[in-house]
């Protein structure tokens, strides 16, 4: 099925969204899933992920942020990349029959997904990619504080790698939060997701294990497939 587009307004703003179906199963819950910092709705990465996650029976709904809509490069505050995701979601509601919604994104987008979610945002699920713990070089700035108040299940996936998420200390704030934040770490990979050749792993095999890793969460939490 190709991918159906369309607007969403976001107060004064218009961004374009995009619905791709599951590959195998048309009641597939969906995923609303925000780029990062430096990304668009279609960048290489989000592009790679996408595929991953459609052929594991997940329907991605993709969008930009204002920010990027209209070609900038410094992204919004935070409270408009919230308001961003709520719209969305709100429109692509409309738009499709899935049952269940999971919210979440690349780095950027899916930290602003865990302060929605924090504040009481209706959804099923969270699925972050490489969460910006925080930021480089930076290891004590932690943003952590709002995590406790998520009550949906979360999957995070991090590279050990990741220059913006020390797997140590990432492992000590998950450890006081509730069982339903599961981390799942991805050996060698950076925040791109990408590896050394001296690994012995390509970049294809992180992103293999990614949409592996979803689908085993997903299968463990009936209510999100049913």
């Amino acid at each position: 099925m190709a991918p159906r587009s369309w607007a969403v307004r976001v107060g004064p703003h218009e961004v374009t969204a995009r619905l791709d179906a599951a590959d195998v199963d048309e009641a597939a819950p969906a995923f609303v899933f925000a780029h990062g910092a430096g990304g668009h709705m279609t960048d290489r990465g989000m592009e790679a992920l996408t595929s991953q996650l459609r052929a594991r029976g997940i329907a991605v709904v993709r969008f930009n942020f204002p920010y990027r809509e209209r070609g900038g490069k410094r992204p919004d505050p935070m409270p408009v990349l919230q308001d961003c995701i709520a719209a969305v979601v709100a429109s692509a509601r409309e738009r499709t029959d899935a049952k269940r919604w999971i919210i979440g994104g690349r780095s950027m987008g899916g930290r602003a997904a865990t302060m929605l979610a924090a504040d009481g945002f209706a959804c099923d699920a969270l699925l972050l990619l490489a969460y910006p713990l925080h930021p480089a070089g930076e290891p004590t700035k932690l943003r952590d504080a709002h995590l406790a108040r998520i009550t949906v299940p979360v999957l995070c996936l991090n590279g050990t790698r990741d220059a913006l998420c020390r797997r140590d200390s990432m492992d000590a704030v998950v450890a006081k939060l509730a069982g339903n934040f599961r981390m799942h770490w991805l050996e060698g990979a950076d925040h791109s997701f990408h590896v050394l050749k001296a690994s012995g792993r390509t970049d294809a095999d992180v992103l293999n294990e990614v949409g592996n890793a979803t689908k085993r969460w997903l299968s463990c939490r009936a209510r999100l497939t049913a």
